[in-house]
């Protein structure tokens, strides 16, 4: 796999951004590199950057086989949202990312059965939103997302200034376009299939149930998986795997002996 990193100015943030792309090899694959590649988006959590699925997991060697590009973005502390302080994450990554991607590389998919998107934390809130609010996405995965405000309750009153320069009045944040839950019961269009998982031990546990059940509620696709975890990379590095396994992609495991 061709590891990318590419730098750009972004419009909608008007200053350069970066994001690093996992490119496929005919080399590794088997197969020639064809003009329709299918395309995920891998989203970080508030402690992390456009790196850290590079750095934190072997998310390069689990791919290597698979005709899959991986996208990886930055959106700082921004919770990949139009912030009440003027800056446009949400833009810059729904809205501004996809032009400038298939402007570095044309062979990409734009198609919407071929983009996925999935994260962790914050990345997962993102994924869940990014393919909500737009109809960028068919499927979208969460791994131990920030799914419902509601089990950040404590943080938010400890750093109330941060908390509403992203979102404005929390006590709003349920009926506006910020919250998963206010999204799902307002989602028209085709729905995306969704995978989330969560750690039986981990802070955001409730949320991810009460998530659940909303979005089945409403209709949607969703596996919604539980399993001894904590909020620690150990844990996404292993349920990544069990997305790729998801993505309807042909994806070749490396050879493990039993």
């Amino acid at each position: 796999m061709a590891i990318i990193n590419v730098e750009y100015y972004s419009e909608a943030l008007g200053m350069n951004r970066k994001f690093n792309v996992i490119y496929p090899e005919s080399s590794k694959t088997g197969k020639e590199v064809n003009s329709d590649i299918p395309v995920l988006y891998l989203l970080h959590g508030m402690s992390g950057n456009e790196d850290s699925w590079l750095i934190r997991t072997g998310i390069d060697r689990l791919i290597r086989h698979t005709q899959l590009a991986l996208v990886m973005p930055s959106t700082d502390l921004g919770f990949y949202t139009n912030t009440n302080y003027g800056m446009k994450y949400f833009d810059a990554i729904a809205k501004e990312l996809p032009q400038v991607l298939h402007n570095f590389f044309p062979n990409l998919s734009t198609k919407r059965e071929k983009n996925f998107i999935a994260g962790l934390s914050m990345g997962g809130y993102g994924a869940f939103k990014l393919a909500l609010a737009t109809n960028n996405f068919s499927y979208a995965a969460s791994l131990s997302g920030a799914l419902d405000l509601s089990d950040l309750k404590e943080q938010s009153a400890e750093n109330q200034a941060y908390w509403t320069g992203l979102f404005g009045n929390l006590d709003q944040f349920n009926e506006s376009e910020n919250s998963i839950l206010y999204l799902t019961e307002h989602h028209t269009g085709p729905k995306p299939k969704l995978y989330s998982w969560c750690g039986e031990q981990d802070y955001l546990v409730a949320g991810n149930d009460h998530a659940a059940a909303v979005l089945e509620d409403n209709g949607f696709d969703l596996i919604y998986k539980k399993s001894p975890g904590t909020h620690e990379w150990y844990y996404w590095s292993k349920q990544i795997e069990e997305v790729l396994k998801w993505l309807p992609i042909e994806y070749k495991q490396e050879e493990r002996l039993s």
